[in-house]
């Protein structure tokens, strides 16, 4: 059996940007075994996997599939193109992951551009909740929820701490309980070069915290609003426990950093960057409803099939 596969750079209108992810359009739902091993064998950061809402049955590797009878048993204004409620679930290399930014993006590219999704929005069922996306140009409007952290005790985390950012002073640490991610606000002393500087050894970082209360790492300082593209704030992102030792952009951080640097900079819209090797920009809108629209480009690099059995 083969199945269509798309790795989407997100965040991003260049290719070789962003953050890529594998997206997976399927007919029906595959095993959770399966799903791991996909991921774990494209080894990026997340793969995505869209079935239609009425796609209930599995697939094992061997069994036969009488694809005939699968299409008489969809209605065919559920299809890829026609429909607009979809499943969404997705795995990193090592474990399916509650809330993904980026693939959920590229899902959206992949609807839109390849399946010829005719619905002004979509709307992903997921881990997270209900996810809708809707095109504004050549730009996709996610809306998220939004995901409060809360200032901790630094003392509580110096070991973290230690790990990812060394001596260099730090502002404030916030914890959303909700996502696992911990996140860093170095001193506003610091240069983006402090940032961007970091080096960070993932079996550290990892060993640090083993008590599972984090899952993810959000470094950031205030940005430069002044200077032109006027990026509001800066960051990165490291999550070794769940098997990515940084990721590229992360649209899941967004909704913690969107909450925070909203209340300490008093703006509802922000321009963000995800200063990684590869980079990539968000637009934000933190809403009064509790959610936050996150806004990005997406540009497909590969296209092709995946076996799953002979």
């Amino acid at each position: 059996m083969e199945i269509s596969i798309f790795t989407v750079d997100a965040f991003t209108n260049l290719p070789f940007k962003g953050n890529p992810a594998a997206v997976c359009p399927l007919m029906h739902e595959l095993t959770d075994d399966l799903y791991q091993k996909i991921a774990a064998e494209m080894s990026l950061s997340e793969t995505a996997f869209i079935t239609r809402i009425n796609s209930s049955d599995t697939f094992t590797t061997g069994q036969a599939i009488n694809v005939t009878a699968f299409i008489t048993r969809i209605n065919p204004s559920d299809s890829f193109t026609t429909g607009s409620r979809f499943h969404l679930r997705w795995f990193s290399p090592i474990t399916e992951v509650n809330l993904c930014g980026h693939a959920t993006l590229a899902s959206a590219a992949v609807l839109f551009q390849h399946m010829k999704n005719e619905n002004p929005v979509v709307v992903f069922e997921t881990r997270g909740g209900d996810l809708a996306v809707s095109q504004r140009g050549d730009s996709y409007i996610m809306d998220f929820p939004l995901n409060p952290p809360m200032k901790q005790d630094p003392n509580e985390f110096s070991d973290i701490i230690k790990a990812i950012v060394g001596n260099n002073p730090v502002q404030d640490v916030c914890l959303n309980t909700n996502t696992k991610k911990l996140m860093i606000r170095l001193d506003d002393s610091c240069e983006r070069s402090v940032l961007t500087g970091l080096k960070v050894d993932a079996a550290v970082l990892e060993s640090s915290e083993k008590t599972g209360r984090v899952r993810g790492v959000i470094v950031t300082i205030k940005g430069s609003p002044d200077c032109q593209p006027g990026y509001d704030f800066y960051s990165r992102y490291f999550a070794p426990w769940v098997g990515i030792p940084e990721d590229p952009v992360t649209g899941s951080a967004h909704t913690v950093l969107g909450s925070y640097w909203s209340k300490e900079l008093g703006k509802k819209k922000m321009l963000a960057y995800q200063c990684s090797s590869r980079g990539g920009d968000l637009e934000l809108e933190v809403r009064d409803d509790g959610r936050i629209n996150l806004v990005g480009q997406a540009v497909t690099v590969l296209q092709g099939n995946l076996t799953l059995s002979p």
